[in-house]
């Protein structure tokens, strides 16, 4: 549609030609979703397993450890991860900071969207660095307890019950693994395996890969607790990493308009917790490593040795691989997969 000229117009013309101006704007936008839309849910219908093929799914036991309520990629990460039968998540523990307030978030986040039944465990509480950008979600509705017993026991009980089956999603500072670690390592060496969302190899922070290059740092996740990176990558664990390198994917304002408008209780609490992160354009760091778990291709992993300095870099090293790291992803290929998961019905 083409808008009227505003210039050389009459004073009184002026909100009509606004008018011109709006509509064409929204006209743009509304066709970019329809796009989305189009190659989106058709796809979501033939994404969701039959009952037949619900039987062949491999189960995979995971426990969760997050620290919901800062970023909000935390919260995209869980949404994939309740959207996903492949799935038996055993619990959801939150780790860093407010760790009570944390596990209030992920309370009624679960129960919104229906899973209730889920465990949430909460971590032993470290000072705050800033206040949670989500915590008032954690003060409404109806599903929050009071208090919630210690995350560190119901990982290492849960490993006990279920030995070599459960995977390990670490998406925030290592507090518990590190607590777990010192706690029973030789019970903690008995999970299937970890896949961490930490680390930095080739690209920091701002670094997308058509950007101005940003060389290594120090990730947030590695930073916050170091020596408990460093007992993870000592552990003996299977481990695997998705860092800074391949999880910095924008979530653009066509796809937020597509996933935002799907109407379902997943959808519906992200977008709240969305408004309340209070920014504009979400990084997706966390949702990788469920997305890798659903389906490896999206992060192709290379061995490699990482060492953990005393500055929270992950050094690349000889010798004998220690973890398998994903250095690229495609993140087209990332988006049609979790728009199609999460905005399913």
């Amino acid at each position: 549609m083409d808008s009227p000229p505003c210039h050389a117009r009459p004073r009184q013309t002026t909100k009509l030609c606004a008018l011109w101006g709006h509509i064409a704007t929204s006209t743009v936008l509304l066709c970019a979703q329809v796009s989305w839309a189009q190659a989106a849910m058709p796809a979501a219908e033939a994404s969701r397993p039959s009952p037949s093929q619900v039987e062949k799914v491999i189960i995979n036991k995971v426990i969760i450890d997050t620290d919901i309520g800062d970023d909000v990629d935390d919260a995209f990460a869980l949404a994939l991860a309740v959207k996903s039968p492949e799935l038996q998540i055993l619990g959801i523990t939150t780790a860093f900071g407010d760790t009570e307030t944390r596990a209030r978030i992920v309370d009624r986040f679960l129960g919104e969207v229906g899973r209730a039944e889920i465990p949430v465990r909460a971590g032993k509480p470290t000072v705050a660095k800033s206040p949670l950008t989500q915590h008032r979600y954690a003060e409404g509705g109806q599903f929050a307890k009071a208090a919630h017993a210690d995350a560190v026991d119901f990982l290492l009980e849960q490993i006990r019950r279920y030995p070599g089956e459960i995977t390990l999603v670490a998406i925030g500072p290592l507090m518990n693994v590190g607590a777990a670690i010192d706690k029973d390592a030789a019970t903690f060496h008995k999970l299937k395996r970890v896949i961490l969302m930490g680390g930095c190899i080739r690209r920091g922070y701002g670094d997308l890969g058509y950007t101005a290059p940003v060389g290594a740092m120090a990730e947030w996740n590695i930073l916050n607790d170091i020596p408990s990176a460093q007992k993870l990558f000592g552990a003996g664990v299977p481990l695997l990493v998705m860092p800074l390198d391949a999880t910095q994917l924008k979530m653009d304002e066509v796809k937020r308009a597509f996933l935002f408008g799907q109407g379902t209780p997943v959808t519906d609490a992200l977008t709240l917790l969305y408004h309340q992160w209070g920014q504009q354009t979400p990084t997706l760091f966390d949702p990788m490593t469920i997305a890798y778990l659903l389906q490896p291709e999206l992060c192709p992993v290379k061995a490699l040795r990482i060492r953990v300095d005393e500055k929270g870099f992950t050094r690349v090293e000889e010798g004998a691989a220690n973890a398998q790291v994903c250095l690229d992803s495609n993140a087209e290929d990332f988006f049609r997969f979790y728009l199609k998961r999460v905005g399913s019905e």
